[in-house]
């Protein structure tokens, strides 16, 4: 068997960095300790949390230069790292694991060379690989979402993974996934209770749960929907559902992951961010109107449509309108904050959302409010706890 290493990446909230960005920080840091333990109970030899403020290093690059550096806990054997296998996460990843979720991926990192594991092929989150030493050549792949593309296409290994096992495609990317999830730092992550967050986003979910619950009602789901959260849609709610399914794999897509021709990719487009570029985004809460009595809608297709794909700060702008908000404002407006929002065009979006009567909710998120949370939001309904 191979010695397992687990590196679970963690990036610290910049200098300079808003209250909301501080506090989803503090959070996952504070999970990734709890996966680092718990890979430990699960067989790894090894679980280090790799920490730092973002310095303008990819993915792919920092995963490099981890497998070549020494390894943690006072070793100073370069490339120890690579020696075994490995398991790759972020420090928001899979906080639904169960034990045996965790030790399956410790199987593959420890197993024969030549094989991996993802939460999901298609866009991942956590990668177990039992050849580490492969991780060492990757190229600058801009996210860990396209690991599993690359190391099929191009390191020609083996990948499988859990993606039926909707518990491990649920992440933590923002505060409103806390509050969803229901975390004890749920409350300090969305700002407390100063913005008045708190009673505005419970009455958006209290009403929610109506809708889920009412046969007579109707749901707009728009976003990256897997395939397997359509499917369980059918039955996994009393209401009826409209579901506008863009951009799957948006960060997966990475052409430095595929092998053979990439010519001809289309950059992200979206339906509904024609319809708001063609009438403003003040006019989410009217189109709404028209479709659905509720809306849960991922926002990072909308800002991909607007602005590119690359949503880091330092990001070439892919389009007139500029590089993508910062985190802060895309925090502030799954929390329904316009006030507390610079960019005027995710402000509008957000006052538009924020504005709905409390009966016909629309909120705001990215790829987990519209899967996993949707899932737990609705099983919450079902058993009548709001």
């Amino acid at each position: 068997m191979r010695p397992v290493h687990v590196l679970i990446f963690h990036a610290a909230a910049p200098d300079g960095a808003g209250p909301l960005v501080h506090a989803l920080a503090e959070a996952r840091h504070s999970l990734a300790e709890r996966q680092r333990v718990a890979f430990l109970a699960a067989g790894a030899d090894e679980a280090e949390i790799v920490a730092g403020a973002p310095d303008g290093l990819t993915f792919g690059e920092r995963l490099a230069a981890a497998m070549r550096a020494p390894s943690g806990g006072g070793a100073t054997v370069p490339g120890r790292r690579a020696a075994g296998g490995a398991i790759v996460l972020g420090s928001g990843s899979i906080p639904l694991a169960r034990p045996t979720d965790l030790r399956r991926f410790v199987e593959v990192a420890a197993g024969p060379a030549g094989q991996a594991l993802a939460n999901n092929r298609y866009s991942a989150d956590v990668v177990a690989v039992s050849r580490a030493a492969d991780l060492a050549e990757l190229p600058p792949l801009p996210a860990d979402n396209a690991l599993p593309r690359w190391l099929q296409e191009r390191a020609g290994v083996a990948v499988a993974d859990l993606r039926s096992r909707w518990r491990l495609g649920v992440d933590i990317d923002t505060p409103l996934d806390l509050i969803v999830l229901g975390y004890p730092a749920a409350r300090r992550a969305a700002g407390g209770d100063r913005h008045g967050t708190e009673p505005l986003i419970g009455e958006r979910l209290a009403a929610l749960s109506e809708v889920l619950t009412n046969r007579r009602a109707e749901l707009l789901v728009a976003g990256r929907i897997s395939s397997a959260t359509l499917r369980w849609l059918d039955g996994g709610v009393a209401c009826r559902v409209r579901a506008l399914v863009e951009e799957r794999g948006l960060r997966a897509a990475s052409r430095l992951a595929q092998s053979g021709a990439t010519t001809g990719s289309r950059p992200p487009r979206s339906v509904l961010g024609e319809l708001l570029d063609r009438d403003g985004p003040e006019t989410l809460a009217d189109a709404v109107a028209r479709l659905a009595d509720a809306a849960l809608i991922d926002t990072r297709v909308l800002l991909a449509h607007r602005h590119g794909a690359d949503e880091s700060a330092d990001a070439p702008a892919a389009a007139s309108s500029g590089p993508w908000p910062p985190a802060e404002d895309r925090f502030a407006s799954d929390l329904l904050l316009p006030s507390s929002i610079a960019d005027p065009w995710l402000r509008a979006l957000a006052q538009s959302a924020a504005t709905t009567p409390a009966d016909h909710p629309i909120l705001l998120g990215g790829h987990t409010l519209v899967n996993g949370g949707l899932r737990l939001l609705a099983q919450r309904a079902r058993a009548g706890v709001r």
